[in-house]
């Protein structure tokens, strides 16, 4: 119990017991050889102290009693000690399943009372099927000691008939073929009665006795397994591994299997060891495939009722005619330059069908069925408009993108991912599109060029100025400074004196 403040709960807080139940002997020995052991002495007796509150021949709540009662009976003293002690053993009733605490404000007092609602214990096959009671008490007596206690309590099947081959035929007779009920008789009394009338809250079982099958059942299984399977003797064990079968549910939850095909994933090969624990990995595997191809199927199944209802939806009432903002119109492909102006195009992508829209754009050529199987699939499994798949149909044919499936998957999912619906939304996307396209193409060519200009200056050789380019430069000589270039150059070819010619 979850009390966070001691005065809160208190030898003078009153209190009432609600149970459904009264115990038998083989419940009585269940209490005292296997809850005993594991919670102790003192929280049996508080849990047969609550139990003696109502008369052992009736079920349904307690008068009202002040907590002083119980703090008597248990011969605990009402101070801070005591209730804390009072506290632990309602809390370990209550993590074993044996009991719920429940706080209650009444306004006409200001006062909280507390109820108590006591569960049954356990019958041996089920105390020995919850995994974490056998453990818990294998922990307190041991294992040897479980074991005998289970030889105690429970009788095994005769060997004769253990045999899982062995068929069986029911043989009870159902209700209705020995007694015929008066039903023309109407008693309003009885009718409040059968309904519970609001007399009394129903009751809610604990988590560790309430067996609730949150998923697919053991019996389910089985009444659909086939018997000559390789792995019949595996799935036949499931039933005395709680955690195996847990981790089957999770797995049908998980890929959203049905009975059947729960049924046909535990016939496949790997599934189980030759130990027979299941191989978590090679479950996973095989039920996403399952659940990949019943996906494929119903997209398949979708589209054929969906083709079967387009006529029959084209006969209905044509919806209004939605304008375009100017803002937002894009402009007229080349294609159909001269067919149409800028606003005839908008509205046609704004009001037109995408499948009017394909047409046009491929003309007198037929649409590929791959494609309409793609645009098909965004509009009926990616939940994308008409005028936002005309929007992207555009996009394609005037970047000159892609049409492969992959292609127009990424950026459909892209779209779906930003919550785009209208028409609008989509021309901003792809005008976005467009323009980070534009400048990633600028950006890479301002960069090669320079790589390119970076690169020949670095292999260029410096341009030598030849000599007849100075010359030609240079400014023309007169005749007198000829002629003395002339004397000069005589001078200088004469011999000196004294020289040797020879020389």
């Amino acid at each position: 119990m979850r009390i966070n403040q001691l005065h809160h709960y208190t030898e003078h807080h009153r209190f009432c017991v609600h149970r459904e139940f009264a115990l038998s002997s083989l419940q009585q020995k269940m209490l005292t050889a296997m809850y005993q052991p594991m919670i102790g002495p003192l929280a049996v007796s508080l849990y047969q102290t609550l139990h003696a509150q109502l008369a052992p021949d009736r079920t349904g709540f307690s008068a009202m009693e002040q907590q002083r009662k119980l703090f008597m009976a248990m011969q605990i003293a009402p101070n801070e000690k005591g209730r804390t002690l009072l506290l632990e053993q309602t809390s370990m009733l209550e993590a074993v399943g044996l009991m719920q605490s429940y706080r209650k404000y009444l306004p006409q007092t200001d006062d909280y009372v507390f109820e108590y609602r006591l569960q049954a214990p356990l019958g041996p096959h089920e105390f020995f099927e919850n995994a974490h009671l056998t453990l818990l008490l294998r922990d307190r007596i041991g294992k040897y000691m479980l074991l005998l206690l289970r030889d105690e309590l429970v009788a095994d099947q005769p060997e004769e008939l253990a045999d899982p081959a062995i068929s069986s035929e029911a043989l009870s007779v159902p209700f209705y073929e020995l007694f015929e009920l008066n039903t023309k008789v109407v008693d309003l009394e009885l009718e409040q009665l059968s309904v519970g009338g609001g007399l009394r809250e129903p009751v809610k079982t604990s988590g560790v006795a309430q067996q609730e099958e949150d998923g697919i059942r053991y019996e389910q299984i089985m009444s659909r397994f086939p018997r000559v399977s390789a792995n019949r003797l595996f799935v036949e064990h499931l039933r005395k591994q709680p955690q195996q079968m847990a981790t089957i549910r999770f797995v049908a939850k998980k890929f959203r299997l049905s009975v059947a095909e729960v049924c046909r994933l535990l016939d496949e090969d790997g599934v189980f060891d030759d130990d027979g624990e299941l191989q978590l990995e090679r479950v996973q595997y095989v039920a996403n495939l399952m659940f990949r191809q019943s996906k494929r199927r119903d997209e398949q199944r979708e589209r054929q009722i969906h083709k079967a209802t387009q006529a029959a939806t084209n006969e209905q009432a044509v919806p209004q005619e939605q304008s375009v903002q100017m803002q937002f119109y894009l402009d007229v492909p080349a294609l159909f330059q001269g067919q149409c102006d800028v606003h005839q195009y908008n509205l046609l992508l704004r009001n037109q069908s995408y499948t009017q829209v394909l047409q046009l754009f491929f003309q007198q050529r037929a649409v590929p069925d791959p494609l309409l199987d793609v645009f098909s699939k965004l509009d009926l499994t990616y939940k994308l408009p008409d005028q936002v798949l005309n929007v992207l149909i555009h996009y394609l044919h005037v970047l000159n993108k892609s049409w492969t499936k992959g292609f127009i998957e990424s950026i459909a999912s892209d779209i779906s991912a930003r919550n785009i619906s209208k028409y609008e939304q989509a021309v901003d996307y792809v005008r976005t599109q467009t323009a980070a396209r534009q400048a990633s193409k600028e950006g890479g060519n301002t960069t090669a060029t320079t790589n390119r200009a970076s690169t020949a200056q670095k292999g260029r050789k410096p341009k030598l100025i030849a000599q007849y380019e100075q010359a030609k430069e240079q400014q023309q000589l007169t005749p007198e400074e000829l002629e003395e270039l002339k004397r000069m150059a005589e001078e200088l070819d004469k011999p000196k004196p004294g020289a040797n010619p020879a020389r």
